[in-house]
């Protein structure tokens, strides 16, 4: 799975370095490079996707040139191709909130290129009001309208534009699990690689924001290929932001978001899957409950909080957990929260450390699935003593120079998979990014 803190229209630097400058186009890169080890846990059984108890370091690779055009005075095409290989932990299973956002459930490790961004967007003014936007990661230097329409149309990721957190979001430079690149419980449409082929509307005026969005789903749960058949399989998404609340200086104000989102597709039904199960005397399996036109719907919000160099930000989400996951992860309950102080405050401006806690839990009917002896696509011990899966990581990012950074990592599991036979589990890592 994979997203980027950047949002369309707003002034923000991430920490790219230009190739080039220009009014009419942007060109940008990053690779990074993501190593893991567990260190052995005990584990009372182990089911055909648990995280293994004794392993290997696992390590993933990444790449991506991002490309900005401004084909006219308020029309953008964004060009992101991209190349990503190596593998997770367990294949990456094992735990909801799976420790490495960099990694994907291809099962092949060898890199490969794919396209992963390929969208038009187009605005329409909404006042004279003009703002200064820096050359970034998608984001062309401009001097353009504050308050504007976006109409944007191709193959993104819904994280781009939903669910944005300046301190929590994006595994190539912040925190490195999947609950904490955004909220958990939004089992956001994507296929394996974490984009969705859709159309994307937003109106920014002054500090607030809107923005809805049709998408793409997945044809198979978390798989690679996508369909849309209107109120059959079908993504959607809305959105309330507002910026600067509380605001008391430049440096010390908070950011809300809060979104509602529903999803469509050929899901399993786990009560129908549980039912029939008992019937034929076997362990349920979301297999065979599969019709279109099943639904996932929830709600997440978020406060991101600064005060200069310190940062505090929460988020909750929820989903109503009666049909099978189909797209993220195998979360229908998620908290978190975490602070950041920015190294300025030990004279090493670049730098910044970094905790965070989460709090995932499944639904009633999830649950029982799971005690039943079912298995999801990330999940599933093959029974389950339920606990609450909790996690806390912390790392610090080490900047060896303006567009070189290592982070060494640290996440510790408690009840992995919400299982409390098996763990604790504690992980390290290390990342090394590099912007171009």
């Amino acid at each position: 799975m994979v997203s980027f803190a950047f949002q369309m229209g707003y002034a923000q630097k991430i920490s790219d370095t230009v190739f080039m400058q220009s009014n009419s186009y942007s060109i940008h890169g990053q690779t990074t490079i993501l190593s893991q080890y567990h260190f052995d846990f005990k584990a009372a059984y182990s089911g055909t996707n648990s995280l293994l108890t004794s392993e290997p370091a696992a390590t993933s690779v990444s790449a991506t040139f991002f490309l900005n055009y401004k084909l006219s005075k308020k029309t953008y095409l964004v060009f992101n191709p991209e190349m990503a290989g190596g593998k997770g932990l367990s294949k990456t299973l094992g735990i909801a909130g799976f420790s490495n956002g960099e990694v994907y459930r291809v099962g092949d490790p060898t890199p490969r290129p794919f396209i992963g961004r390929l969208y038009l967007e187009q605005r329409i003014a909404l006042s004279k009001d003009k703002m200064r936007v820096d050359d970034d990661v998608n984001q062309i230097a401009e001097t353009t309208n504050k308050d504007y329409i976006s109409f944007i149309a191709g193959k993104f990721s819904l994280t781009d534009f939903f669910d944005d957190s300046q301190i929590s979001h994006d595994p190539r430079s912040q925190f490195f699990n999947w609950a904490l690149m955004g909220n958990g419980a939004w089992d956001y449409a994507a296929n394996t690689r974490g984009y969705t082929i859709g159309a994307v509307v937003q109106a920014l005026y002054k500090d607030y924001a809107v923005r809805s969005a049709l998408t793409t789903v997945p044809i198979e749960a978390n798989g690679p290929e996508l369909q849309f058949i209107w109120k059959k399989a079908m993504g959607f998404v809305m959105e309330f932001e507002k910026t600067h609340l509380f605001q008391k200086s430049e440096n010390q104000y908070t950011t809300f978001h809060t979104g509602y989102f529903i999803n469509l597709a050929h899901m399993g039904n786990y009560q129908t899957s549980i039912a029939n199960a008992k019937l034929w005397g076997t362990s349920p399996n979301i297999l065979d409950s599969r019709q279109y036109g099943r639904s996932k719907w929830g709600f997440y919000t978020s406060a991101d909080n600064n005060f200069g160099p310190y940062h505090f930000f929460i988020k909750g989400s929820f989903n109503d957990g009666k049909n099978e996951t189909w797209a993220f992860t195998e979360i229908d309950k998620s908290f978190t929260l975490g602070f950041q102080w920015d190294g300025e405050l030990w004279k090493r401006k670049l730098d910044r450390f970094a905790i965070a806690y989460v709090n995932n839990n499944l639904s009633t009917d999830h649950k029982t699935y799971l005690e039943k002896g079912g298995y999801g696509f990330l999940i599933g011990d093959g029974k389950l003593n339920y606990g609450s899966e909790q996690i806390v990581e912390t790392y610090y990012s080490w900047h060896l120079s303006q567009q070189i950074f290592m982070s060494p990592d640290y996440q510790f599991v408690i009840n992995p998979a919400y299982n409390k036979d098996r763990g604790p589990v504690h992980i390290v890592g290390i990342r090394l990014h590099a912007d171009f």
